[in-house]
């Protein structure tokens, strides 16, 4: 349904992360609603092959650069309408690792574009932020201005993400609005990274005939959310009022799924019967996630449409069409 989006004609669009999961599906829709697109990724997590079927498209520029470097972010933003900032290192796990490379990519990078765009007097700045924000505050739904402690250096990158991003509203002018996504899945995303998602681990283990590990008991919940739901809250936040501006929203479906009953799920899904290896808590994991999407609704025009029944059957074809 694209003509819900009413974008000014030759609208700009820079796609930070454009290469990624989440940042090509961006692209896809972008194209398909023949805006200009530009590119910026350095290719640590995103794949070539995700852009490989836009290769010539007349409306797309790929820079490869990294957002580390203020220069390139600088050139990437001029002549920009929207930033759609997708670029993070985006694993709870790998900030526990190495949280200093998480931090100078997640925070360093992320005023480095809340500059550039600024310089380049970009009419809207979109930008991910996380439900890792929500910490160990446990009140279910999740809702924005309920948070606890942070559990993770990646979380506490996204946070203060959420900090500069109403600084520079307030201080610059400039118009921000974060996503705080919460499990997104879908096709494109990396089953073989050592920090995969749940959905692409099980299910590539699973045509693999291979039983998957799950972290801890399988008792965590998480509110998964179908790619295309994702796309739509970007845009729709590209248009919003004002008034929208300078806060952050949840992004989900706004169910309530245990990971025991999600692999039951998949399983029945692809016809297979492999007990699961159960191991240990992961840690600085969220134990249960659920989102109040009433105010991404209100505010953003948000409307989800891929239920998590329809988004795996969607995942799972791709998956066995493409691993």
């Amino acid at each position: 349904m694209t003509h819900i989006y009413n974008f000014p004609e030759n609208s700009k669009f820079l796609v930070t992360g454009g290469a990624g999961f989440i940042g090509s599906h961006l692209v896809d829709k972008l194209l398909a609603l023949n805006m200009r697109v530009v590119v910026l990724d350095n290719y640590s997590s995103g794949k070539v092959r995700n852009l490989e079927h836009h290769q010539g498209h007349k409306n797309l520029i790929v820079i490869t650069g990294d957002i580390r470097d203020r220069s390139t972010c600088q050139s990437a933003c001029i002549g920009v309408d929207y930033v759609l900032h997708q670029a993070a290192i985006g694993s709870v796990p790998r900030s526990i690792d190495d949280p200093m490379t998480s931090h100078d990519v997640n925070v360093t990078g992320f005023i480095n574009m809340l500059k550039a765009a600024t310089n380049n007097n970009v009419k809207r700045f979109v930008y991910a932020s996380s439900s890792a924000v929500y910490g160990d505050e446990e009140t279910l739904p999740k809702k924005e201005g309920v948070e606890g402690e942070l559990l993770s250096p990646y979380a506490v990158t996204k946070f203060i993400n959420e900090l500069y991003a109403n600084n520079f509203r307030r201080v610059y002018g400039l118009q921000t609005i974060g996503l705080r996504y919460f499990n997104v899945f879908g096709p494109r995303q990396d089953p073989d990274s050592v920090y995969a998602a749940v959905v692409p681990l099980f299910v590539k283990k699973l045509l693999e005939n291979t039983a998957p590990t799950i972290n801890g008991d399988g008792q965590q919940s998480r509110d998964f959310t179908y790619i295309d739901n994702v796309v739509d809250a970007n845009l729709k936040a590209c248009l919003a009022e004002e008034n929208a501006c300078g806060d952050a929203y949840n992004i989900a479906y706004g169910g309530r799924e245990f990971l025991n009953d999600l692999y039951k799920k998949l399983c029945e899904l692809l016809g297979k019967n492999i007990q699961p290896v159960y191991g240990a808590d992961r840690v600085g994991d969220i134990k249960h996630s659920n989102a109040d999407i009433s105010k991404a609704i209100k505010k953003i025009k948000y409307d989800p449409k891929i239920d998590l029944n329809k988004g795996l059957e969607l995942s799972i074809q791709w998956y066995k069409d493409n691993v």
